[in-house]
């Protein structure tokens, strides 16, 4: 790992790449996220490139950078109602970008108690920082064993190179 930071700062630099239009890294995270995507140890993936921040009785979800970095400029995001349910592995909201529209699945089943209104004026916020402010709905889990079934870090970033590999 340490030689492909080596290599993602020296190639950040000699591009004259800024942070910039991802505040919430430093250039070194910034570089590495460029060439391979951030995945940050604290959180649970869906291998539909959801993620997943379980704190107390409430579960925070959104998409991966993998998946924003692969829809492109996000310019609209489609998110229900708080109070409504969700059930895992069923779409909740959708995501467009100038390339696609893709469904959002959930990764865990539970009643929603909070959605980011951000996203409904600032959809970007999903590509510069889709782990702080791009989240996109909070909710009480309906069976927090579900967490389990989840991807790791590690687990998913061997996942994305694999699925990656293969287009």
């Amino acid at each position: 790992m340490a030689s492909k930071l080596i290599w993602a700062s020296s190639t950040a630099n000699a591009l004259k790449i800024s942070c910039a239009s991802r505040p919430d890294l430093s250039l070194t995270a910034f570089a590495l996220s460029r060439c391979f995507s951030t995945v940050l140890d604290e959180l649970k993936y869906a291998s539909s490139h959801e993620w997943v921040k379980h704190e107390g009785s409430v579960a925070t979800i959104g998409i991966t950078d993998h998946a924003q970095d692969h829809l492109g400029e996000v310019v609209f995001v489609d998110l229900p109602e708080t109070g409504g349910k969700v059930s895992k592995d069923s779409g909740f909201g959708a995501v467009e970008s100038v390339k696609a529209t893709s469904d959002v699945i959930s990764p865990i089943s539970g009643e929603i108690v909070e959605v980011n209104s951000k996203l409904t004026e600032t959809p970007g916020l999903i590509n510069t920082s889709p782990y702080k402010d791009g989240w996109m709905i909070k909710i009480k889990p309906s069976n927090p064993s579900e967490l389990d079934s989840l991807l790791g870090p590690k687990e998913y970033t061997k996942f994305c190179e694999e699925e990656d590999a293969s287009h």
